[in-house]
């Protein structure tokens, strides 16, 4: 295989719209490793997304298709309506393993039917942070051995329905306290104690099989001072020799600030594939001259000795194992029954909850990060409301994301006058701000299709109708 070939087939791009141009096309027959879809590539249709996977494999027969569908909050086939499983952060509360299988068998089902065969999850970080910006419901939990368990499952589930796992966000993002889309952050723990909270669910999905791990951008001082993990061989050194894993090693997004500041996009992946990655994801909307551009750095690369020829083959082979057959099929189980009643389990109400006879809902629009992005989120709103206006008289039921986070919507919560319900859709931390105020809350763990029904269940036992 030429230079320039290998070059393509490291490279897992994303192009603009719902359909495959003429120039991607190309970059396909030339040997592209693969595309990764986000929401503009998707319409909400799954007969849409098939015909672009279709017209994907028509250029290259062999390519990958991925997308990031973790469920819960984090979905891009479902965004439209909400994922119809389970979050990660759900799950993990009810921790039934047999529940959190079928619900990467039911992904794997909808990710077959779109023709996707390489799915960017699930999260296998530890939310040790109750302030982590970017992970949060999208962990099962803040507890090691629970995360790893529920990986291992997840993993286990998605991978019978013939669609490839990819672990995230290797070494683990967990703990940090900045968004790696936006900066680079800082992992600032002892090496024992990144061995010992955040390595343990990687190495359970590489038990269970998983077909890939995917690299985080974040600093790690304690295994190297100088390189974030993306781009660091003592911290891959970590994932290939100590946990013996031989399967691809994928990148986070390469155009997040995290990796890509300061750098740019093709250096970044210059660094990437010599410290041991095999594949480059580069994020959404993306023109096919970046992608010529990389092609050729990393090629130039290659000839004047910054990166060998024998480690871009070794990573166009891997990528090349990646792709499992999507032979997989609906097991038959009623998974929309399964989903609503462990909903139902995943909650947390705290308090009593107020007579909602004539309340309106509301939503307080606290900003989604990146990674889950500006999808529909909780019961149906009434009134939506920007953080620090004035709220309207009682009843009231008001809808909020990671309150804890946000000392404004605190404040509003504490003014709070007349009966109310807090439903909290993000990670549930501590009452900041408004401790005393009486009103009841429900904690859901995240967003979906089975926690909201579950939560316009209990309101309408409370009086709410609508």
């Amino acid at each position: 295989m030429s230079l320039d070939s290998l070059a393509l087939r490291v490279l897992m791009p994303s192009f603009r719209g719902p359909d495959l141009a003429a120039g991607w096309a190309r970059l396909l027959e030339e040997g592209l490793g693969g595309v990764c879809l986000f929401g503009s590539n998707l319409t909400g249709s799954i007969a849409d997304a098939r015909a672009l996977t279709n017209a994907v494999r028509r250029a290259r027969a062999d390519a990958l298709v991925a997308v990031d569908e973790e469920g819960g909050d984090v979905t891009r086939l479902h965004a439209r309506t909400g994922s119809p499983v389970l979050g990660a952060a759900q799950l993990g509360a009810v921790d039934d393993l047999a529940l959190t299988a079928a619900a990467g068998r039911s992904v794997a089902a909808d990710l077959v039917a779109a023709g996707v065969d390489l799915d960017l999850g699930p999260v296998a970080d530890v939310n040790s942070n109750p302030d982590n910006p970017v992970i949060g419901t999208r962990s099962f939990g803040s507890d090691p051995g629970l995360v790893g368990r529920h990986v291992a499952a997840w993993v286990g589930g998605l991978q019978s329905g013939g669609v490839a796992a990819c672990v995230k966000h290797f070494p683990g993002h967990g703990a940090t306290e900045q968004d790696s889309h936006l900066t680079l952050p800082v992992l600032d723990t002892p090496v024992p104690e990144i061995r010992a909270r955040d390595i343990p669910p990687f190495a359970a999905a590489i038990d269970a099989g998983v077909a890939a791990v995917m690299t985080s951008h974040i600093s790690v001082p304690a295994i190297d001072p100088q390189l974030p993990a993306t781009f660091s061989r003592p911290i891959l050194s970590v994932l290939r020799q100590d946990l013996g894993f031989d399967g691809a090693i994928v990148s986070d997004a390469l155009d997040m600030a995290g990796a890509s500041a300061g750098r740019g996009i093709p250096e970044a992946s210059v660094l990437a594939l010599a410290a041991g990655v095999d594949l480059l994801c580069v994020g959404p909307d993306k023109d096919e001259s970046l992608v010529r551009e990389v092609q050729s750095v990393v090629v130039d690369a290659v000839r004047s000795g910054r990166l060998t020829e024998e480690r871009l083959a070794e990573a166009a082979a891997r990528v090349g194992r990646i792709r499992r057959p999507s032979t997989g099929t609906p097991s038959g189980e009623d998974v929309c029954a399964v989903m609503s009643e462990a909903a139902l389990r995943s909650l947390v109400v705290e308090g009593e909850l107020p007579e909602l006879t004539g309340a309106q809902v509301l939503s307080i629009s606290t900003p989604a990060n990146i990674a889950v992005g500006e999808v529909p989120w909780g019961a149906r709103p009434d009134l939506v409301v920007p953080p620090g206006a004035a709220l309207p008289a009682g009843p009231l039921v008001v809808q909020v994301r990671d309150a804890h986070r946000h000392p404004e919507v605190g404040a509003m919560l504490a003014a709070l006058r007349g009966p109310a319900l807090v439903v909290e859709w993000g990670w549930p931390g501590p009452r900041t701000g408004w401790p005393d105020s009486g009103h009841a809350r429900i904690c859901t763990r995240g967003s979906s299709q089975p926690a909201v029904a579950a939560v316009e269940e209990i309101m309408q036992k409370a009086g709410l109708r609508r």
